[in-house]
């Protein structure tokens, strides 16, 4: 990972130690939650005065709050301005507090960055936009988005890649050339739902890819094979087939929806409709959806058109089980899981 050295400066310049500054930075950047297991795994030392002194620090200046999970641990909390300001970072989603789920999420996600140091980590929104739409050249409007709305008078904030997992560079198999990696955080939860909803979100972006790879990240295998076979059947299959078939698919559903002809509701044309707008969004697509309609464009025409300009597509999904996972987090589900 390249940290910024300036930033590292700032940081320490604070009263912190170039180590403990490098970690802060990381924090800052990536998840807004650690506990000092992950503090002493970065810095390459054992639980004692120096995890100790560095805990002191933090609360001393009042640059994070703790949280005591009885005999299990702590997990800090890095909020402060004085720490985020400096490194232009103040205006991140990680300095607000956080639901349950989502800090057991941030905890494992940096898990995974200090087990892949050699990794280059796009660490921004500038920078993944960048990446997509300057070289690459994607259509902002693919990019995964947020609408927020602001204060009365003034126009809404359309935030990209808000969820801040990993997103990476690097080969699918070793000796092969890098591809765009996009991470996925499991916390452990053991549901599909959100797995779903963010397949569904970057649906229209992995269409403007002629290859990625999906990276399933979690602290258990438990959910690696039904993951698989969800990104599979979601992702992988769609896009490596017949693109013309599923588009005209999504024609005759459209317009069936779109002429109330369901009497009676018909589940699986509703789930293909809505993840099918996902996928197919944009004013091209409307564009040949009007033609279709009209008649001005025939099924024949349509699957020629996508024969010549559908590029050949390479998928790919690997998962990542994170190694020594134990957090005062996971000990407090476990204990109520028992308790159950």
């Amino acid at each position: 990972m390249k940290l910024p050295p300036e930033q590292i400066d700032r940081i320490a310049a604070l009263g912190y130690t170039d180590v403990e500054a490098r970690f802060l930075y990381l924090v800052a950047a990536h998840s807004g939650y650690f506990t000092m297991r992950q503090f002493n795994a970065f810095a390459g030392v054992s639980r004692g005065k120096r995890s100790t002194s560095f805990a002191q620090k933090l609360l001393k200046h009042g640059h994070a709050t703790v949280r005591d999970y009885v005999k299990a641990g702590c997990v800090f909390h890095l909020f402060s301005r004085l720490v985020y300001g400096p490194i232009h970072k103040d205006n991140v989603r990680n300095r607000r507090p956080h639901s349950f789920d989502y800090i057991r999420t941030r905890l494992v996600q940096l898990d995974f960055l200090l087990e892949n140091p050699q990794q280059d980590f796009l660490e921004t929104e500038a920078d993944k936009i960048a990446l997509f739409c300057e070289s690459l050249a994607i259509p902002q409007d693919v990019l995964p988005a947020k609408v927020y709305e602001g204060a009365a008078g003034t126009r809404p904030t359309v935030r990209y890649f808000v969820d801040k997992f990993p997103l990476f560079q690097a080969p699918p198999i070793p000796g092969a050339p890098p591809v765009v990696t996009f991470g996925y955080v499991d916390s452990g939860a053991g549901s599909l739902w959100g797995f779903t909803a963010h397949l569904g979100a970057y649906h229209a972006l992995f269409r403007h890819l002629p290859a990625f790879r999906l990276l399933y990240i979690a602290p258990r295998t438990n959910g690696f094979r039904r993951a698989e076979e969800r990104f599979r059947s979601s992702v992988k299959q769609p896009l490596e087939s017949d693109v013309s078939t599923e588009l005209l698919r999504y024609f005759a559903v459209r317009r069936k929806w779109e002429n109330h002809e369901y009497v009676v509701p018909v589940t699986a044309d509703f789930e293909f409709l809505n993840e099918a707008r996902r996928c197919f969004h944009g004013d091209r697509f409307d564009t040949l959806y009007t033609a279709w309609k009209d008649g001005s464009l025939s099924e024949s025409q349509l699957r020629v058109e996508f024969s010549q300009l559908t590029p050949a597509r390479t998928v790919s999904f690997d998962t990542y089980l994170v190694r020594n996972r134990r957090s005062p987090v996971d000990e407090r589900v476990r204990k109520q899981v028992n308790r159950a």
